[in-house]
């Protein structure tokens, strides 16, 4: 065997574990479970809003996966059949999170093929020549990349369990525990650009901005979850739409260093690999929509 047919080997397993896994969720779908007793109706009822925002997010984050893994694996040739794994992942939460579908098992195989995915990336960066360097961190498999995923499952879960009106999640009040979740994802999304855009040596004055802006929304949302509830001010919600439109600006800026490639989008089909990743700032508008339900369940939770 050479020294790539383990993780060859493993990949393929972790497929074809995946697949199945996937296949039994679309098999036998999940019906949505009506809450019982007056409480949790009227809870899920006035939640509804806030399930519906949490399977949105799911969603945005799981095709900001799907189109960079694609692009990624893709530019890698597929080389690990493993590689296969998060595009099958991400589609199947794509399609139940715009449905709003509670399918647990598409969710939970999302969080665990994530994680297997860091562990993937994590081999890949320590096996180059220099192991753990600037170099290898710049240039080898995006190690915090996979656990978009992993996110993009937690919110479809927890996007289940307020839709059934659910007062808490892991034992923690919702709202505490979801401006935990999205305060990691912000925090963790913005190192990793910060990572990229450290690569590119910030020639852009533009590239601060979501390394800037989203750690304010991260401690925001932190602050939220551990001190007492209470409605979020100005403040909050204005940080929060900026991280919505960092989003969605930062496709056009990125599609604007595309263009600035040799052959601009002419040559497209190199430049969209070689160029800044189109698929990857709307994970920011993702984040921030899942912290806006969090916020809004979090003050809730001070009645």
């Amino acid at each position: 065997m050479t020294s790539a047919a383990p993780a060859q080997v493993l990949g393929a397993a972790t497929l074809g574990l995946t697949l199945g896994a996937l296949l039994l969720a679309r098999a036998h779908p999940r019906a949505r479970v009506t809450p019982v007793g007056p409480r949790l109706r009227e809870r899920a009822k006035r939640s509804a809003p806030q399930a519906r925002q949490l399977y949105q997010a799911s969603a945005m984050l799981a095709a900001s996966v799907l189109s960079d893994s694609a692009l990624e694996h893709y530019r890698g040739q597929f080389d690990n059949p493993g590689m296969f794994t998060p595009l099958a992942s991400a589609a199947l939460v794509l399609a139940s999170g715009l449905r709003g579908q509670r399918a647990s098992i598409t969710y939970g195989a999302a969080c665990a093929v994530g994680l297997a995915g860091l562990g993937f990336h994590t081999y890949n960066l320590l096996r180059r020549p220099g192991g753990l360097s600037w170099g290898n961190l710049f240039y080898a498999a995006p190690v915090g990349a996979p656990a978009a995923l992993s996110l993009a499952g937690l919110l479809g879960l927890a996007a289940g369990r307020v839709e059934a009106g659910a007062p808490r999640i892991a034992t923690i009040p919702s709202g505490q525990a979801l401006c935990a979740l999205a305060a990691f994802g912000l925090a963790g999304n913005t190192a990793e650009v910060a990572l990229l855009h450290f690569r590119g040596a910030f020639h852009h004055p533009a590239m601060w901005v979501p390394v800037s802006v989203p750690p304010l929304g991260a401690a925001v949302l932190a602050a939220a979850a551990v001190r007492p509830p209470r409605p979020p001010g100005r403040f909050a919600r204005a940080l929060l739409a900026a991280c919505t439109w960092i989003g969605v600006i930062g496709m056009g800026f990125h599609a604007r260093g595309v263009a600035r490639q040799m052959g601009g989008w002419t040559n497209w089909s190199q430049n969209l690999l070689s160029g800044p990743p189109l698929p990857a700032p709307p994970s920011f508008s993702a984040l921030a929509l899942a912290g806006r339900a969090a916020l809004a369940l979090r003050a809730r939770e001070a009645a």
